[in-house]
């Protein structure tokens, strides 16, 4: 896989993680903390990746750790994802990106060439993968020029629907197989079924 000098890469680790008892990014999966899992994946593609993070978490800890910038939430905005897309897109731009891969930190059974695929399909745009149970808008390429309009969306408070954010900017989809690649560890039990399943898919 060959990097694009014009893609930067953002890892989205900045939630709560209540269901799982503790810090999800940070948590190992297969020896390895997930968190680095997904930074290694969009650096494949990636010229430059960062992590969303919160302050003060073990994931920001990480990621400085490993040399990775770490972009936090802008004050005010709503809890979920679109806040970090935000804030990277505004990074993105500053430092002369055209495109934002985003990748959730939860989901490590993605296949290794997903994000070189959506990177080739959005092309000066946005992706975002889908499989026949449906869209993962978690997924996706996002363009720099698209943050006027995110920032908009959340101007009130409220955090729309990401898959309705990207469909907004025109975003293609990338059809992806198997479905059971994009399944996310929300607890210590997903954690355990996905470790017993990395080498079924």
């Amino acid at each position: 896989m060959t990097t694009r000098a014009h893609v930067a890469g953002m890892v989205i680790a900045g939630g709560r993680s209540v269901r799982f008892g503790g810090e999800k990014a940070v948590a190992l999966f297969a020896g390895r903390p997930m968190l680095l899992w997904a930074a290694q994946r969009l650096g494949q593609v990636a010229a430059r990746v960062v992590v969303n993070a919160r302050p003060g978490t073990a994931a920001a800890a990480l990621a400085t750790a490993q040399g990775l910038e770490v972009l936090h939430d802008l004050p005010g905005d709503p809890d979920g994802p679109l806040a970090g897309v935000r804030a990277g897109l505004a990074w993105a731009g500053g430092q002369g990106y055209a495109s934002l891969a985003v990748s959730p930190c939860d989901v490590p059974l993605l296949a290794e060439d997903l994000f070189e695929r959506l990177v080739d399909l959005a092309g000066t745009g946005a992706a975002m993968a889908e499989t026949s149970e449906g869209r993962q808008p978690q997924c996706a390429i996002w363009p720099v020029s698209a943050l006027p309009v995110l920032t908009a969306a959340l101007a009130g408070g409220e955090h729309p629907p990401t898959w309705r954010m990207l469909e907004q900017v025109g975003a293609a989809r990338l059809r992806v197989e198997p479905p059971g690649q994009f399944a996310n560890i929300n607890t210590r039990e997903d954690l355990a079924r996905l470790e017993a399943a990395r080498h079924q898919l």
